[in-house]
């Protein structure tokens, strides 16, 4: 038998040997100990559930995400001929000498 099943296969005997030396061990710091682990079981079981919150949130996310229709990028309606309905930024005239705008509107050295 391998001793993984000689362990699950206590008797009663077994069982209160292993309880006595466990109070022997323990002692007053029994009720301690059971507080912590129970203390313990209860931290985990709520970061467990923080943890299934967070990925139920994400899917959401990404549902909603995956049911919008994508809005078409200026890319795409130039190459479909279309005309674009916000014109194109210009260079600015009050920019440092040596300067360009970029589309965002900070200025970017020249090279």
């Amino acid at each position: 038998m391998t001793p993984i099943l000689l362990f699950l296969s206590l008797g009663t005997g077994e069982m209160l040997v292993i309880l006595v030396v466990g109070l022997l061990l323990f002692g007053r710091r029994l009720p301690e100990v059971g507080r912590s682990l129970g203390k313990t079981f209860v931290e985990f079981k709520s970061g467990l559930q923080d943890m299934q919150a967070e990925l139920r949130e994400v899917d959401r996310i990404a549902e909603d995400r995956a049911r919008r229709k994508p809005e078409p990028r200026p890319v795409d309606a130039i190459a479909r001929g279309e005309a674009l309905d916000a014109e194109a930024p210009s260079t600015s005239g009050d920019a440092e000498a040596g300067a360009t705008e970029k589309v965002d509107g900070e200025p970017e050295p020249r090279t």
